[in-house]
């Protein structure tokens, strides 16, 4: 997945509107689809938590249905790509452990991940404004940096596949 530049205002009008748009379906739905089991099959206890529950998750799967078939919609453009991301980044996180030391060892793949983690989270960072954080990952990459010259590896976050992942 490459990394590339999205319009932050476009990217946050969508993603409100998207989230909006999923709450209302989930509060609505869920309650139209559990009134209406409730009003078919009643219960003479009173006890309607089943049905409220299936309203729930009839609902919660119609939503990520609905998301999953508008996924290539121009509309969901940057919302999908930062999702895609977001994945991207916790594929790398969840190898950091073995990541590191392999960097530590002059491991150009393992360089090459962290730098797209970094350069990711610092796209996706600066999307959310969360900037508080971003003296450390400066930091972090100037000790990536510094391992990259000692080693004479190049690192470019174009050539990142998630498959060299796989070797750690």
């Amino acid at each position: 997945m490459q990394l590339i530049n999205i319009d932050k205002t476009r990217y946050r009008r969508h993603l409100n509107r998207v989230i909006v748009a999923c709450i209302a379906t989930l509060a609505i739905g869920s309650l139209a689809i559990s009134q209406t089991l409730i009003a078919l099959f009643p219960d003479e206890t009173g006890s309607h938590f089943h049905w409220n529950l299936t309203g729930v998750i009839i609902c919660t799967l119609s939503v990520g249905l609905l998301l999953n078939k508008y996924r290539k919609h121009t509309f969901m453009t940057e919302v999908v790509y930062v999702w895609d991301l977001k994945q991207a980044l916790n594929k790398i996180n969840r190898k950091m452990m073995k990541l590191r030391p392999a960097s530590l060892a002059g491991n150009a793949d393992a360089m090459l991940a962290i730098q797209y983690s970094f350069a990711g989270s610092k796209l996706l960072w600066q999307l959310d404004d969360n900037t508080i954080i971003m003296d450390e990952l400066v930091i972090q990459q100037a000790e990536l940096d510094s391992l990259a010259t000692k080693y004479g590896i190049t690192i470019d976050v174009e050539k990142y596949d998630d498959s060299i992942l796989r070797n750690f």
